[in-house]
């Protein structure tokens, strides 16, 4: 199999729906060569249930320790059978499926990138003139600090080889927040990761409804510093936002 699309859930019974439809619909699993799975990290809603009907595969975290978003995404690449890993996050849309996988097939898959992200914008029926500013703002930083060398990706879309993912020896399962980043990081030692701007997802608003771009942005700044210079987050658990 081409492609795993690989899905961390925990409590998403209102946004995954419109993901998984969306990527179960049209025949486009069969078309380009992909699997979905779901790995839960204990949800106690209905998105297991929900998973259950659209994914190909589902993981379930049932430990009585949390699972963190890392220890999600690695769980769901054991189930994975794909050539390529695609992370995305339960609360995103990808609004083009077809022209999404037409880019990794023709710009990625022969090409010499370790990893793929790309540009992440605001549901755009909730999307107001702060979410425009911040995420394009992001958006440049993120592909500047990958031309230079500092391998970036936000969590809600990484593509990443199978090789590259195993050699890099997976998602930080330490690390509450960063893990993103701390993977991107290290795959930037092994080759060249593409960031590009001709595919993007869309994301939901929550957490900067609830947070603020201010404490999000702050968040972020803090728990990048410490996973580059100490290997570990500042944040111990990263707060859950439905």
């Amino acid at each position: 199999m081409r492609y795993s699309v690989i899905i961390p859930t925990l409590n998403e019974e209102k946004l995954l729906p419109g993901l998984l439809k969306s990527l179960a619909e049209n025949n486009f699993k069969s078309k380009f060569d992909f699997e979905i799975i779901v790995s839960d990290g204990g949800s106690c809603d209905s998105t297991v249930n929900i998973a259950c009907r659209y994914s190909d595969k589902i993981a379930v975290h049932n430990k009585k320790t949390k699972q963190n978003i890392a220890g999600g995404r690695n769980l769901g690449v054991k189930q994975a059978s794909g050539d390529v890993f695609i992370f995305i996050n339960g609360d995103i849309k990808i609004p083009d499926i077809e022209s999404f996988f037409d880019f990794l097939n023709s710009k990625f898959i022969k090409s010499e990138f370790l990893a793929l992200t790309c540009k992440v914008k605001v549901f755009p029926e909730e999307e107001i003139l702060s979410d425009k500013l911040f995420h394009g703002l992001y958006n440049i930083y993120f592909r500047l600090l990958n031309k230079l060398g500092i391998g970036m990706g936000r969590g809600e879309c990484q593509v990443i080889r199978r090789e590259v993912f195993e050699k890099a020896g997976g998602y930080n399962e330490s690390l509450a927040a960063g893990e993103d980043f701390d993977l991107f990081r290290k795959i930037r030692k092994f080759g060249k990761i593409l960031f590009t701007a001709d595919i993007f997802i869309y994301e939901s608003p929550r957490r900067f409804r609830k947070l603020g771009y201010a404490g999000v942005s702050l968040s972020w700044l803090r728990n990048g510093i410490s996973v580059f210079i100490k290997n570990k987050s500042i944040s111990k658990e990263w707060e859950q936002v439905r």
